[in-house]
């Protein structure tokens, strides 16, 4: 099950695309932001999600909202498929899972595999809404624009 909405979300680091560590209560401190979590580089879905994220990143600028998407991919991958797409965000690298983990965003019995899962974190890093669906990744940019522009 997802975190709730409400809760506090868990910090921590990992290796971003930009070329430092990126801490979450440190680098998001007074700073909304999406964490989207896919299963895998250059796979359909998250080829389609990460495109969507990117076509109404305008929508999430102009609200001072940083998206940033997660998975267990490597940074050399991240980097690829960031250039690749023509990405305007960070991606972090998650190889131990430990990250996915905390977030609850794996499969019971495939913890290797990330679950499409997407959160919307206030300035406090409080959940404000949460999207979790393996399948529907254009619904995972739907579900959080609506929610930022209804505010």
């Amino acid at each position: 099950m997802p975190l709730p909405v409400g809760a506090k979300a868990p910090d921590f680091t990992l290796s971003s695309t930009n070329g430092r560590d990126f801490s979450l209560y440190k680098d998001m401190k007074n700073k909304p932001c999406v964490l989207y979590f896919y299963p895998k580089d250059f796979s359909i879905g998250c080829t389609n999600e990460a495109c969507s994220f990117r076509d109404t990143f305008e929508v999430f600028k102009e609200l001072n909202i940083t998206i940033i998407g997660i998975s267990r991919d490597s940074i050399e991958s991240h980097e690829k498929f960031k250039k690749t797409l023509g990405l305007p965000f960070d991606l972090l690298s998650d190889n131990a899972g430990k990250v996915c983990e905390l977030y609850d965003t794996q499969l019971p019995f495939v913890p290797s595999f990330t679950k499409r899962t997407t959160y919307l974190l206030d300035k406090d890093q409080k959940i404000l809404a949460m999207y979790q669906n393996i399948f529907s990744s254009k619904k995972h940019i739907k579900t959080m624009v609506e929610t930022v522009t209804a505010k």
